[in-house]
């Protein structure tokens, strides 16, 4: 997908970027492929490879949720900066809090958003599992995302536990998810969630198949969640 492409698709959808925005997703394309010559952040590097599965592919949360509010938002293991951070470039209002267990890619975060100018943005060097304890984050976030992370049975216990109460928990995924959802169902619900809606579309040029499950926080997560690191990907809760 080159630029151009990129921007109609947008305009498609009701986004249209200004001079400033269409920069920033420039200078993060050549910052992100100048990084990763150091460190692994991503195996697409081209162009077009870019602008179509991490750029816009993180914008099609935005197809079906509403990021025009000021809403505080906690993405999980974002690495790269995905979905997170296009969004923001997007939606300058949104506050982004990002959580992730590597330091280097904080490192890079923190470099990125420095020199992409980005406002209301906080990366912290963390597990998910320690982060969903901490009294200062726990349910503190009206929307939790992460995309292609873990299963959903483990992906609940990490992201519910910081979802607001009448938040919502967004996973983007690839395909197969309709088996994962089911394997789910106890956990989501176990954590305080319940499943809103899943919708399934395809990326344009290449036709993969995309899924986004909206979960929404109807009851307090209980205490005892999440388990200690490590514990939700060894033993989901079943």
């Amino acid at each position: 997908m080159d630029r151009n492409t990129f921007l109609e698709a947008l305009k498609k959808q009701g986004i249209q970027l200004n001079d400033q925005q269409q920069e920033q997703f420039h200078k993060y394309y050549e910052i992100l492929v100048e990084w990763n010559e150091k460190m692994n952040l991503t195996a697409i590097t081209d162009e077009e490879g870019v602008y179509l599965k991490h750029f816009y592919d993180s914008l099609t949360a935005a197809f079906y949720h509403d990021f025009t509010k000021p809403l505080r938002m906690c993405d999980v293991g974002a690495g790269a900066g995905f979905p997170s951070l296009p969004l923001k470039i997007v939606f300058p209002e949104l506050k982004v809090t990002i959580v992730d267990s590597l330091k280097k890619r904080i490192t890079f975060l923190n470099h990125l958003a420095h020199e992409l100018g980005l406002k209301d943005v906080a990366f912290y060097h963390d597990r998910a599992e320690n982060f969903g304890k901490n009294p200062n984050f726990r349910e503190g976030y009206d929307l939790v995302m992460a995309r292609a992370v873990a299963r959903m049975s483990v992906l609940s216990e990490l992201c519910l536990p910081l979802t607001a109460k009448g938040g919502t928990f967004m996973a983007m995924k690839g395909p197969n998810l309709a088996e994962e959802m089911e394997d789910a169902q106890l956990a989501i619900q176990t954590v305080g969630g319940e499943i809103q809606e899943v919708f399934t579309f395809e990326l344009p040029e290449e036709g993969s198949e995309r899924n986004i499950a909206l979960i929404e926080k109807r009851r307090k997560t209980p205490k005892k969640y999440p388990r200690k690191a490590g514990t939700p990907n060894k033993e989901p809760i079943q």
